[in-house]
């Protein structure tokens, strides 16, 4: 399993008890309404799957788990401050009312006089707009998501078609 394939829904905090159970931050939304039967963990920079014996989310962001095999504190402290994935299958859909330009984040962005900019890599919030940043052509380029840049949003293509103000890409090329 690669990293792409994958989204991240917390970490391991710290080691609880003596028989391997750990406290998770959970920093990913509705991820209780999620049913996780395994995970994987980012050991060394490879994903490695471990299945799930018990977890309870006792708080927002915060949950208690027992893995299969990890049954005392040494096991367990050996993935402390590990990032925990689960497969892009079992992330929920959001409905369309819940949608925000925030979820833009992993779209790629088509201009409609210039064609495809790249996939949006990441959403800068100010307090007036929000600003989405595409690497093109090597360079990293930022734009506005407002109602007189986006033309549509496909979100079963993941596509945004933007119409960005003349001359703003020769900026970022120079």
């Amino acid at each position: 399993m690669k990293t792409e394939d994958c989204f991240r829904i917390g970490t391991v905090l710290k080691t609880k008890g003596l028989k391997g159970e750990m406290q998770l931050y959970m920093d990913f939304d509705g991820v209780e309404n999620i049913k996780i039967t395994s995970i994987f963990l980012d050991i060394a920079g490879k994903l490695v799957p471990f299945f799930v014996e018990s977890i309870k989310h006792n708080q927002k962001n915060s949950a208690y788990l027992y893995l299969e095999d990890i049954d005392t504190i040494e096991k367990a402290a050996m993935l402390v401050r590990k990032d925990i994935y689960l497969p892009n299958k079992a992330k929920p859909k959001k409905r369309k009312e819940e949608f925000t330009l925030k979820d833009l984040k992993g779209f790629i962005a088509v201009d409609i006089y210039e064609g495809e900019l790249g996939e949006i890599t990441d959403i800068h919030e100010f307090p007036q707009q929000l600003i989405a940043a595409v690497s093109y052509k090597g360079n990293e380029v930022l734009f506005p998501l407002n109602e007189s840049i986006i033309q549509g949003i496909d979100r079963v293509k993941n596509i945004v078609t933007v119409d960005l103000p003349e001359g703003l890409l020769d900026i970022y090329m120079e």
